[in-house]
């Protein structure tokens, strides 16, 4: 049998049962569109992460004190505590080779008072260059000047919601700030980055490092974040940065980490729960081998007679097996199709409805629910073709 004979069968046999080809169909659609719906929002809230975690930029190295890690009883007389960061250290590792930028940080909580207001927010010390390592941009005035660490001048920038809290709509620049029992002056305004893992980012004040350890009274800094020329591999500049802070300090007492492997360990964990999600939705889609399965099955013993006529004719048991698979496909193919388009439509919906929520359904996931609906339609067509194949002709005749 030719094989645009083979389809015309195919679909004459899906369409002269129409009602229960459709019912059969649609536990293929449903599982399909399950698949499609679930992946979707599971890809979009992975897109969506990543965007969070990825708007500061992408070349960063975060040091902190202390070292993360599990050892023995410390040797008798040998002092186990930790070297704090210092303004020196962070000044050498600014002068890294590959190190675009550095910001040496200290923060905490105190109240900010101008304007006739009092507001507690965060406080946070840093340098000069925190606006080029976190991509930030400034909407009025300028960032804290490149000066040296240890003397930089009073002066404060003001995130967007604590420069509306305290000056509404009016111009903050050159006002007076109290922070804590410091004064400061305003040299300017960050624009709105909203919010970052339930933190306001927006709700906060930017003095220079050495204003805020004579602030919060520490003799060490929290962390320093390193930006670094893109291309350059993370394993590059965590070496360099291992060599230089061990050789300071004497030892390896601090803790570094790249926002490189932070992003791959979260696109890990992210991918494997897509997948999870995407199992639970194709859990449905073996309710519909079932069903095809079943109505195969009956339609071989329907058409016993049909078959037997065919094979006296001179059709092989060959072609028998392959016009019940492809009816088998056929049904799978069509079921997919509607899966996918209905699973495609609910997406949008739940897009345009719930913008916070992101839907993301790349077609890769298409093309790949297509090709399983296909697939399971070919094994679970396997049991009834051969059955079909398998008839003795006389019989099947005489079965009519």
């Amino acid at each position: 049998m030719l094989l645009p004979d083979a389809i015309q069968h195919a679909l004459r046999a899906v369409t002269a049962q129409r009602l229960r080809s459709f019912l059969t169909l649609l536990g293929i659609a449903v599982g399909i569109a399950s698949v499609i719906l679930l992946t979707s929002i599971g890809e979009g809230i992975h897109r969506f992460v990543l965007a969070e975690f990825t708007q500061f930029g992408t070349n960063i190295a975060s040091i902190s004190p202390g070292k993360v890690k599990t050892s023995g009883p410390a040797p008798t007389g040998i002092p186990t505590s930790v070297r704090p960061l210092t303004l020196d250290d962070a000044r050498a590792l600014r002068n890294l080779p590959h190190v675009t930028g550095m910001t040496a940080t200290v923060w905490g909580n105190t109240e900010v008072g101008a304007n006739g207001r009092l507001r507690r927010t965060t406080v946070n010390g840093v340098s000069a260059d925190m606006a080029k390592v976190y991509s930030i941009k400034v909407r009025i005035g300028q960032f804290l000047p490149d000066e040296s660490l240890e003397n930089a001048r009073a002066f404060v920038v003001l995130g967007a919601k604590l420069k509306s809290e305290l000056f509404g709509s009016a111009n903050p620049l050159g006002a007076r700030v109290r922070v804590g029992n410091l004064q400061f002056r305003v040299i300017g305004v960050l624009e709105a980055k909203g919010q970052f893992l339930g933190v306001d980012l927006d709700d906060a004040a930017y003095i220079p490092t050495a204003r805020a350890l004579e602030l919060y009274n520490r003799d060490g800094l929290m962390k320093i974040d390193l930006a670094y020329e893109e291309g350059i591999p993370g394993a590059r500049i965590v070496s360099a940065v291992t060599s230089l802070l061990a050789a300071r300090h004497g030892r390896e007492d601090f803790t570094l980490t790249t926002q490189e492997d932070m992003l791959r360990t979260l696109s890990n964990i992210l991918d494997i729960l897509t997948m999870a999600v995407a199992a639970l939705g194709s859990i449905s889609l073996l309710v519909g081998g079932v069903g095809i399965v079943t109505i195969m099955t009956i339609a071989v013993s329907e058409r016993t007679g049909e078959i037997g006529l065919m094979v006296a004719l001179g059709a092989t048991r060959r072609t028998i097996l392959g016009l019940f698979l492809g009816e088998a496909v056929a049904l799978s193919a069509l079921g997919g199709v509607m899966g996918l388009a209905l699973g495609m439509g609910l997406a949008q919906i739940i897009h345009l409805t719930v913008p916070a929520l992101p839907v993301h359904t790349p077609m890769v996931f298409v093309l790949l629910a297509e090709g399983v609906a296909i697939l399971i339609g070919l094994l679970a067509g396997v049991l009834p073709a051969r059955s079909a194949a398998r008839l003795d002709p006389v019989e099947a005749l005489r079965s009519e």
